[in-house]
């Protein structure tokens, strides 16, 4: 009875006001760490050369725990003092998701493509070689007037 599309805050707020979901200590250190996260990969600086750059990156990491158990986390470093092989890992963490998400959209497009009533077909590339050229190029040229 609730309108559709609608947000994840929509949703959440329906299911609180309808009890189906109550906050847990465990639930409350996991949203706080969750929003931590959130604003660190939000804090950016300007390296030498001019590029807005993130300043803390996550890389995976195994803790040993009790009885020979490990868990998995995620360690926070800053990239203005990172060690090379915590940089090196945290860049490979950051690649794994980026493909994550383009498998994602690939998996998105072949099955609309396979699937939709139109018979449209949507070609997408996964080659940002162009792209990421493209975005360095400066967006302001010295001495051109507007």
């Amino acid at each position: 009875g609730e309108k559709w599309p609608a947000t994840a805050k929509d949703i959440a707020a329906w299911a609180i006001r309808e009890g189906l979901w109550k906050p847990y200590p465990k639930s409350l250190i996991t949203q706080c760490a969750s929003e931590i996260a959130d604003a660190m990969r939000e804090e950016h600086y300007t390296d030498p050369q001019g590029r807005v750059v993130r300043r803390k990156r996550p890389f995976r990491s195994v803790e040993g725990l009790m009885e020979g158990n490990e868990e998995q986390v995620f360690l926070w470093v800053d990239m203005k003092e990172v060690k090379p092989e915590e940089a090196e890992m945290a860049f490979q963490y950051g690649r794994k998701l980026n493909l994550d998400t383009a498998r994602q959209l690939k998996l998105g497009v072949d099955s609309y493509n396979d699937n939709n009533p139109h018979g449209a077909y949507i070609e997408m590339s996964f080659d940002f070689t162009d792209d990421l050229a493209e975005m360095e190029q400066p967006a302001v040229y010295p001495g051109l007037k507007a």
